[in-house]
């Protein structure tokens, strides 16, 4: 071989080559959907009414105040004027990180009523072509899942793709908080699936929620499906570069840092939702105690030290997973770094040996579901590693018992 066939300038192209191979590659295997991008007019002509609005004589708080303040704020009200404030800026008030939980379940309610009503009327809309009156019908039909008995949504914004979060159990008691984190292609249209229904979000947290429960009766729990992000549209330089997980990475650590109680939170980041997670890792608060990431293309850092965090970082991979086909490294900004289940990482490894390819993970009786859900517990001694020297579980003993009941 000579000296130029170990040329820095041929590895580069030899890295660029393997990127464009294999994206070509993720295009036939899912990561493709187009959909277009809208901006949020509707949150923020709420946000924009309520920068006008008063009380007891006063101007209302920043939206963007710190959690602890708006909290505070919101304490100081009546019931009758925080309901009153609720159906006034329902947009407003249900993103509004800092404010009582059950004010933004009602406040989401009210405006997944509006945005129903106004899908209704867009169905029969003669000046829509047919494809915009069944999309109007579809969009009109999750809304009504929505807002079925018992949901508790604590984000909604329906313009573009549309972000959408909602809480299993009870956030405001829980003694333990997982948040699962989706990838490509997630909006209002796929939060949930009747067909892969532990594929999408709902399902996700669902299968999550209910292991948590199996795992350790005794302890509360809550579980958040957090897709209030807009994602990549599959393929793409989105899912290629950090772009939307910068974007992500905001609104993301803006919901935790807006959580109730002092309860440690698991964050459960799937394919794209680890790069979000990898992004907000350095400014996730304290009590964020686990980051752990399945189906990862990479966390945009070389290594867990890296994330600049606190929190435990696990890591799970099947063997059936094409993400492993990806190159775990980054170019010109394009790619996500080193491999999380890579030994010179530095992850914590959990097994993943029976889930099922890349969406697979949260199948109800995996392997993979039951690591997460004691990672999500904190029983720290009952997870499975990927490797048989246990390493995955090695300096935890003292830690084994936090959280729980």
């Amino acid at each position: 071989m000579t000296s130029f066939d170990t040329s820095p300038q041929l590895n580069v192209w030899r890295a660029m080559l393997a990127l464009a191979v294999v994206f070509v590659m993720l295009a036939t295997t899912g990561w493709t959907a187009m959909r277009s991008h809208r901006e949020s007019t509707a949150l923020q002509a709420s946000l924009d009414k309520w920068a006008h609005g008063r009380v007891h004589g006063h101007h209302l708080p920043d939206p963007e105040a710190p959690p602890a303040r708006l909290a505070r704020f919101f304490a100081s009200l009546t019931p009758q004027e925080r309901d009153r404030l609720a159906h006034r800026y329902p947009l407003a008030v249900g993103n509004m990180n800092g404010a009582p939980v059950s004010l933004r379940y009602e406040a989401n309610r009210i405006a997944l009523g509006q945005a129903r009503k106004h899908e209704r009327k867009r169905m029969h809309d003669s000046r829509l072509s047919t494809a915009g009156q069944q999309d109007a019908g579809r969009r009109m039909h999750r809304y009504e899942d929505l807002l079925g008995t018992g949901r508790k949504i604590l984000a909604f914004d329906p313009e573009g793709s549309g972000r959408v979060a909602e809480v299993f159990g009870n956030l405001t008691t829980a003694q333990r908080i997982s948040v699962v984190v989706p990838g490509v292609d997630t909006d209002l249209l796929t939060f949930q699936r009747t067909n892969r229904k532990y594929s999408a979000p709902v399902g996700m947290a669902q299968a999550l929620y209910a292991a948590e429960r199996a795992a350790s009766p005794t302890t509360r729990t809550a579980v958040i499906a957090w897709a209030d992000y807009t994602s990549p549209d599959g393929l793409g330089v989105d899912a290629a570069t950090g772009l939307r997980a910068q974007e992500g990475a905001v609104r993301l650590n803006k919901m935790v840092h807006g959580l109730p109680g002092r309860a440690p939170v698991s964050m459960f980041c799937h394919s794209y939702g680890s790069v979000v997670c990898g992004v907000a890792a350095r400014g996730m608060p304290r009590r964020v105690a686990d980051i752990a990431v399945a189906a990862s293309p990479g966390m945009r850092t070389t290594s867990a030290a890296g994330l600049g965090t606190t929190a435990r970082v696990w890591a799970m991979r099947d063997a059936t997973d094409w993400v492993q086909d990806v190159p775990y490294l980054e170019l010109g900004g394009l790619g996500h770094g080193a491999d999380p289940v890579s030994a010179a990482f530095g992850a914590r490894v959990l097994s993943a040996r029976d889930a099922q390819g890349h969406s697979g993970y949260f199948l109800p009786g995996t392997d993979s579901l039951r690591n997460l859900a004691d990672v999500g517990v904190g029983a720290y001694d009952e997870v499975t590693c990927a490797r048989e020297n246990d390493a995955c579980r090695s300096g935890l003993s003292g830690a084994m018992t936090a959280g729980r009941a």
